[in-house]
């Protein structure tokens, strides 16, 4: 037994190790980690428990069967972060250049199945380069399991992929399935075809960092939620992010102690709207004031950046908040905006985290390109996502709340649980000036001053219609609040809400607009 002990650990220490010290050494001076060492970072130290460590392909042809080295390309396990349970699968560049082979896919399997199994996320590390050629279609099935297990988990257990390498081909597809996808800035790409596909196909010329970088799916595509500068701040806000998520969707969020007041004065509130409501401020001022000692964690920051959507803690407890940003387009809806909000209140229904909505929005944004691109089925999207919510949910209007786009920024109408709203609020089917060149067109035309006139219709057009307090006289806003005890009543009223349930009507799933 002493004899197969050694030999076990020296068969261990190699698939640790890897097949070849330059192989690490080359990893390294591209700036980028081994697969164990992003383990190591990712999870609570000492808590890695490995899976099939000495699994090694079968694969023959075109010199595969002279190399086969254990863990296939790929290191899979399960440990802790902030003492709870998480899966992990890290690709392995040194090995094959983590592409993905039959074996290396069979691993990446049996922990997807474990982690569904146990409840528990699942983190994917990326830094390979595709399908293995030299195993054909065995590689390309390998991809649709993975696949096919991403939406099994979808809305079970959070899922998030880190980019610290490239992603080409089919294989950018696991990393779209899943909840939220890291990136880090010079290493990472994600592409469907590289530069020389594009330059062959449409002469088009551009690096891999152009076409499928870091900054460019955080800012314009949206399929990265978060980019960063290293390693190291990529994963340590990864685990920022599990410590704010539950393990499955049979559980709530984790709770934290709160130092911070239940009952703490938001007064810098009172002074935040500028004079004139044309005028723009940041959101995210509002958002820092309310929540547990000013911190929060925004969701896609880069993109579509006229809403905001992040995770933080009312009185220890975690939310979703979802606000419009006056600071970018006015705070108007379109198409990426609607996008990013819809999905990120899915993700919190799934995943039972309550939603406090923050409402300043003029409406829809007007265009032709949004109209021809679709902007009645996006922005459907978001009022699909609210209306399918069962978590709680609360809407505070703190300015103005306009047309369709107030309806859907969980207006009272859709379920809201609590529609709040400050002294400022202007809720109405469109502004003033706009209500008055319709309502009273023929007036101000025929007048010899037709600004008087107009400016005379405004007013009484506010005075009758967008007054604070004609929505709550009606039943649709059920307080107007002091901005002062925003953060009071918001926790108070998330307490209350805590044990919310509701079923939605039986159905296989519902058809949500594309």
């Amino acid at each position: 037994m002493r004899e197969r002990v050694r030999e076990l650990e020296l068969i261990k220490g190699e698939a640790h190790q890897g097949p070849d010290p330059a192989a690490t050494e080359r990893q390294h001076a591209k700036g980028k980690l081994t697969a164990r060492e992003r383990i190591a970072l990712l999870l609570d130290e000492g808590s890695f428990h490995e899976v099939e460590p000495l699994r090694r392909h079968r694969a023959s042809g075109f010199g595969l069967e002279a190399k086969r080295p254990y863990t296939d390309g790929v290191v899979t396990g399960w440990g802790t972060v902030h003492g709870r349970t998480v899966f992990v699968y890290a690709h392995d560049f040194r090995i094959f250049g983590g592409a993905l082979g039959e074996a290396h896919a069979a691993k990446i399997h049996k922990v997807m199945d474990m982690a569904l199994a146990a409840g528990a996320p699942l983190v994917s590390l990326n830094d390979g380069a595709g399908a293995r050629i030299q195993e054909g279609v065995c590689a390309l099935a390998g991809y649709g399991g993975i696949f096919q297990r991403n939406v099994r988990a979808s809305g079970v257990i959070p899922q998030i992929s880190v980019m610290l390498g490239p992603c080409a081909g089919g294989a950018a597809y696991s990393p779209a399935l899943t909840d939220f996808v890291f990136m880090v800035r010079d290493t990472a790409q994600m592409f469907i075809t590289g530069p020389d596909v594009v330059q062959a196909v449409t002469g088009e010329r551009i690096t891999h960092n152009g076409l499928g970088g870091a900054d460019v799916h955080a800012g314009t595509s949206g399929v990265c939620h978060f980019a960063y500068d290293d390693e190291r701040t990529c994963l340590a806000d990864v685990r920022y992010l599990l410590s704010l998520l539950p393990s499955n969707n049979r559980e709530l969020p984790p709770s934290a102690p709160c130092d911070d007041p239940a009952d703490r004065r938001t007064d810098a509130l009172v002074d935040v709207l500028p004079d004139s409501p044309e005028r723009a401020y940041d959101i995210r001022d509002v958002i820092e004031e309310i929540v547990d000692d000013g911190e929060w964690f925004e969701v896609h920051p880069a993109w579509a950046r006229n809403v905001v959507c992040v995770l933080a803690r009312l009185g220890g407890e975690v939310v979703g908040i979802v606000a419009d940003q006056p600071a970018v387009l006015a705070g108007v809806l379109d198409i990426h905006a609607s996008e990013k909000a819809a999905r990120f209140v899915q993700f919190c229904d799934a995943f039972n985290i309550p939603l406090v909505t923050l409402v300043d929005v003029p409406g829809f944004l007007p265009g032709v390109d949004q109209e021809h691109n679709g902007i009645i089925r996006h922005g459907a999207k978001l009022l699909y996502a609210y209306c399918n919510a069962t978590v709680p949910r609360i809407s505070l209007v703190l300015r103005k709340a306009y047309g369709g786009a107030y309806i859907v920024m969980d207006s009272r109408s859709i379920g809201a649980d609590l529609a709040l709203a400050w002294p400022s609020n202007e809720i109405a089917v469109m502004g003033a000036e706009g209500a008055a060149n319709i309502v009273f067109r023929r007036e101000i035309a025929a007048a010899e001053d037709p600004d008087a006139v107009r400016r005379q219709k405004m007013q009484e057009y506010r005075a009758q219609l967008m007054h604070p307090y004609f929505a709550a006289e009606r039943g649709l806003v059920d307080d107007v609040i002091d901005p002062g005890d925003t953060r009071k009543v918001l926790v108070d009223a998330l307490a209350m809400l805590r044990e919310k349930h509701a079923d939605l009507p039986v159905r296989k799933h519902g058809n949500p607009p594309q």
